[in-house]
């Protein structure tokens, strides 16, 4: 990665800095396949890292991974009218296979409900059989007619979980449950804290009763959709005949759930901890948290090659993870220059005079105001401090964009107005009361391109419930999070 064109800077145009961001520091780059986008292997190590910290927490609360098919019958689809309404757009469909034109086209999966509750309605007899709690790593297909790297492609790839429930207690705690872990995952590993809350009808997953979100906010203020768990009630259930005889005897419909986060996380992280340097990558997701860079002069190399082979042992049994710069066609500020627009938390620096005084040069990515970029610590102290260095780093970035979130939210408005001022002003999220009228979100969106995120839960409500309504039109029956979003 050679290139050294400055990147655009965020406050002139904070979309070409993102796609260049993301195409220079080697995320991922445009396919030949309209609509779709390679990960590079650097964009896929933060993935991979996403996933086995999510894989985890699943696991823990006893979820198990599955795996469906690709492709699923229409007829499945067309089963539940909100589900086939609300994706008949995007669908991609596949009507000639094997040199014939099928019988039934399939559908090149969407999301899965239709099919995985299908199969779970072979699976379930009893309530003993429950509950059914799954997950699938995969690849989704919605034809999107405009698109951006991460944030909205035509594939891309996410987790999808599916359970079935006797009780729509459970289902419901189930869907809670999810959003607690999307929100600390996101909080503690990405450092992009959410706000959480109900999504209001109008935003709600087609076919579901109700929707659950963490919307994170971007640096440009504008609201990232970032997961959702969803509790379907038992509509899929009695499309695809799931039922279940209860300890009573009684036959009974299950009732489910569904949830997912997809790669558009990646995008979240560019967005919330970028700057005009280039990425900024969280410490527990980096793919390499240290890159040492050896400063080689001449021929007596071989002291200082060992050292550096010695140094990244030491921070591999630590659990760090280290890579060596030892390109000879590139020279140490080349090397710099790259693994900063890539991001890396640390870079270790060892040169001949390093060797003889037992000193290393430590550069973090993103400095404290008032601390040196570089610091030259004894060996030992470095590589000992390191881990403690790398959690401090991923603390700090969590604080930073909570921080900023706070510093742009606006609370408390109670007119049209004041809401469109609000904007105006470069708000990102804006509390006020609502009637619960579609009309008012139409409204306001075409007026100013913004959309209720969220029914905020307890922990990010102002307080007390606003008496009106911010239309002006009768009284507020909750409190919402107004935001322009991606």
């Amino acid at each position: 990665m050679a290139d050294d064109k400055k990147l655009t800077r965020r406050d002139e145009d904070f979309a070409a800095w993102y796609n260049e961001v993301v195409l220079r520091s080697e995320l991922a780059d445009y396919s030949p396949v309209k609509g779709s986008m390679v990960i590079r292997p650097w964009g896929y190590g933060i993935w991979e890292n996403m996933q086995r910290a999510l894989d985890d927490m699943f696991k823990e609360t006893g979820h198990e991974n599955a795996y469906f098919p690709l492709l699923i019958p229409m007829s499945f689809i067309e089963r539940e009218k909100e589900h086939i309404e609300g994706f008949a757009p995007e669908l991609a469909v596949v009507t000639q296979a094997g040199g014939k034109v099928l019988e039934e086209p399939y559908v090149i999966r969407p999301t899965s409900e239709t099919i995985i509750y299908s199969m779970y309605a072979k699976w379930v007899q009893s309530y003993r059989d429950l509950p059914v709690l799954m997950n699938q790593w995969a690849n989704v297909v919605r034809w999107e007619m405009r698109t951006r790297l991460f944030l909205r492609t035509s594939e891309f790839l996410w987790q999808e979980g599916h359970t079935a429930h006797a009780t729509a207690e459970e289902a419901e705690e189930e869907t809670l449950l999810i959003l607690g872990i999307y929100r600390k995952f996101m909080e503690d590993w990405i450092g992009m804290p959410p706000i959480t809350g109900l999504k209001s009808e109008s935003e709600k997953f087609a076919g579901a009763v109700r929707s659950y979100c963490c919307e994170a906010l971007m640096q440009d203020n504008k609201a990232l959709q970032a997961g959702t768990s969803h509790f379907l009630g038992q509509n899929f259930a009695k499309q695809f005949d799931l039922k279940f005889q209860t300890e009573a005897g009684e036959e009974e419909y299950a009732w489910n759930t569904s949830w997912g986060v997809s790669t558009r996380l990646v995008g979240g992280m560019v967005m919330t901890h970028g700057d005009d340097d280039g990425l900024v990558v969280p410490p527990r997701l980096a793919p390499v948290q240290v890159v040492i860079v050896p400063i080689l002069r001449g021929d007596e190399t071989g002291p200082l090659r060992d050292k550096v082979d010695e140094v990244a042992a030491r921070l591999k049994a630590a659990g760090v993870r280290v890579k060596i710069d030892a390109r000879e066609n590139l020279s140490p500020g080349a090397k710099y220059y790259e693994w900063e627009r890539k991001g890396v938390p640390f870079r270790l620096e060892i040169g001949p005079r390093d060797l003889e005084s037992g000193q290393v040069a430590l550069a973090r990515r993103l400095t404290p105001e008032g601390e040196k970029r570089k610091l030259f610590l004894p060996e030992g102290q470095a590589i000992a401090e390191l881990p403690a260095r790398l959690e401090s780093f991923q603390t700090e970035l969590k604080l930073a964009a909570l921080a900023r979130r706070e510093a742009n939210t606006v609370r408390g408005v109670k007119s049209v107005d004041a809401l469109q001022e609000a904007f105006d002003g470069g708000a990102g999220f804006v509390y006020t009361g609502w009637n619960g009228d579609a009309a008012v979100e139409e409204t306001i969106k075409e007026r100013m391109k913004a959309t209720i995120r969220a029914l905020p839960g307890e922990e990010f409500r102002s307080g007390e419930t606003p008496d009106t309504c911010v239309s002006g039109n009768g009284s507020s029956v909750a409190e919402v999070a107004w935001a322009r979003a991606y």
